[in-house]
């Protein structure tokens, strides 16, 4: 008796992602697992009951996966005040007044999503806030969650004046002529600030934004990710969802480094990972950020901050976890068997980071921990062969190799043109021999993958096409950007069972309606998922 398909795709080309890039035209899916590729295998699957989707003129990729997110924040902002959709000052305010309206028993307005370009030396001021919300205190992140922007009520409520001290890890944004503070906190100023007197939501609160982010991840074709900022209460939320298989993605969580102890929480992260290993959940790894980022002049680099105007400064970023105390930190936790996540946006950062796997190394010898440092903004050339030498995974933000006004006007001046043309070197790392991955960030950027590979092939806006390419030498071919979304992420999250698409794998699959490949296709962002199956169930099909 024949033991037919649950599911079967069939009429559109099959992309594997195997070895040899191979194609196929058809998919055979029982249970959670795929089993059989081809017509004329699957045709014989097909029994009364199996679901078929004919898929004509689409493509089959295996399910994108996320390598870099931070899905319960991204979450929580839709379903409070979620800015990143729009663009501009008086947006915003209008939105935040609208929410504030529409929300009048709320303590606090909080969320985020606002982007620097938009402000006066990426600055936003508290007065704009104080019209709209004068009697209750807002926070909101930017987009990039490396400042918030705050109303003149929460200042009062910390008790932030011209007199108090910038915190080690970060600057409160103040007016050049009087010292009061001007509504903006950067970097540990803002953390400090959220921690201490904003209102963390409790467990059902995080599993309705984790479930919403989902919602959405699914609908773009993403069956996995990295969560790469988990806290207790965000490991309690995604331990409950995964328990009860409201979970459908397959998530490893990244364990937050509080950059202000040392490797006295290590046996913390040894309990949560033993105590919320549960279903698709896997808090396997560790994530220690390293530096801030260029925008503010918090990434950390070799050579100053140019002034914007020719000359230097003497500023060479921040180094939120000194070497000797992240080598001793990537060394311990490489020995306990937990891979290392890191955040490195400046060229120190990234050297600082390499030189900790290469004392784990010296110390453990090889694993397959399978470390990765993210965002890789600026890497000095003479580090870049170390990314293969050390096994190091590079994990991409590709939808930040574009010139938009944030690059133009708070990056490259300030970088000088030398240093600026040799940011996001993705080209380079793949010529040196390195293994890529790809992540969004978002909610800092758009969640979509189509989206950032399209940025990885033509370094162009999607949104603006007709702009220049930003350091078109360092775009990647589409087959390495599609492979790097699917298997170099599956690869990242310890994730053996998907990435590609062959019998006995894991049935997650992304169904777009075009071939990205096919003359006519046009380029990857105009495509759409129409299905998305993750575990071999439809979670995602298009209206």
């Amino acid at each position: 008796m024949t033991d037919y398909a649950d599911l079967v795709i069939t009429g559109a080309a099959v992309y594997t992602v195997d070895a040899a890039r191979s194609w196929s035209d058809a998919v055979a899916v029982r249970g959670d697992r795929i089993v059989a590729v081809g017509s004329e295998q699957v045709s014989e699957l097909i029994g009364p009951r199996t679901r078929v989707i004919e898929a004509d003129g689409g493509m089959v990729l295996p399910g994108f996966q996320d390598a870099h997110i931070h899905a319960p924040f991204a979450g929580r902002n839709r379903l409070r005040v979620w800015l990143n959709d729009l663009a501009g000052r008086e947006a915003y305010l209008d939105r935040i007044a609208r929410y504030a309206a529409e929300h009048p028993d709320e303590p606090w307005i909080v969320g985020g999503g606002w982007a620097m370009e938009y402000f006066p030396g990426g600055n936003p001021r508290k007065e704009d806030l104080d019209v709209i919300v004068p009697d209750r205190p807002v926070f909101l992140f930017n987009r990039d969650v490396h400042g918030a922007w705050v109303n003149s009520k929460a200042l009062e409520i910390a008790g932030i004046t011209k007199d108090t001290p910038d915190p080690a890890d970060g600057r409160i944004e103040r007016d050049p002529d009087t010292g009061e503070p001007t509504g903006t906190l950067h970097e540990g100023a803002a953390y400090t600030f959220n921690d201490r007197y904003v209102p963390q939501p409790g467990r059902e609160e995080w599993e309705a934004a984790i479930l919403n982010a989902q919602e959405h991840l699914h609908s773009l074709g993403i069956t996995g990710w990295q969560d790469a900022w988990v806290t207790p209460a965000t490991l309690a939320a995604y331990k409950s969802l995964a328990a009860s298989g409201r979970l459908t993605a397959r998530v490893v969580g990244a364990l937050w480094w509080d950059r202000h102890r040392g490797l006295e929480q290590i046996p913390e992260f040894l309990d949560q990972r033993e105590s919320a290993r549960v279903g698709n959940f896997h808090p396997t790894t560790v994530k220690i950020m390293t530096d801030g980022v260029m925008e503010n002049f918090t990434g950390a680099l070799l050579e100053p901050y140019c002034d914007g105007c020719g000359g230097h400064t003497d500023n060479r970023g921040l180094t939120y976890v000194e070497p000797d105390v992240l080598a001793a930190a990537v060394t311990e936790l490489d020995r306990l068997g937990f891979q290392v996540h890191m955040h490195a946006i400046g060229d120190r950062a990234v050297r600082n980071a390499l030189n900790a796997v290469a004392a784990a190394r010296a110390a453990n010898g090889h694993s397959d921990n399978r470390h990765h440092i993210a965002h890789i903004q600026l890497i000095h050339p003479e580090d870049v062969l170390r990314f293969r030498e050390l096994g190091v995974i590079a994990n991409c933000q590709t939808y930040w190799a574009q010139l938009e006004p944030q690059m133009e006007e708070l990056t490259v001046p300030f970088l000088g043109r030398e240093r600026a043309e040799l940011q996001y070197p993705f080209g380079d790392l793949l010529r040196s021999g390195a293994t890529l991955a790809m992540g969004s960030d978002w909610s800092v950027t758009t969640a979509n993958p189509l989206e950032q590979i399209e940025v990885a092939v033509t370094r162009i806006d999607p949104e603006n096409r007709g702009n220049a390419p930003f350091l078109p030498e360092q775009a990647l071919p589409l087959p390495v950007a599609l492979a790097a979304f699917t298997a170099g992420s599956a690869y990242v999250n310890h994730d053996d069972d998907a990435g590609t698409i062959a019998v006995g794998k894991r049935a997650d699959l992304a169904v777009l309606d075009r071939n990205l490949f096919a003359p006519d296709a046009g380029l990857p962002a105009d495509a759409r998922v129409t299905y998305t199956i993750a575990g071999g169930t439809v979670v995602y099909e298009r209206p």
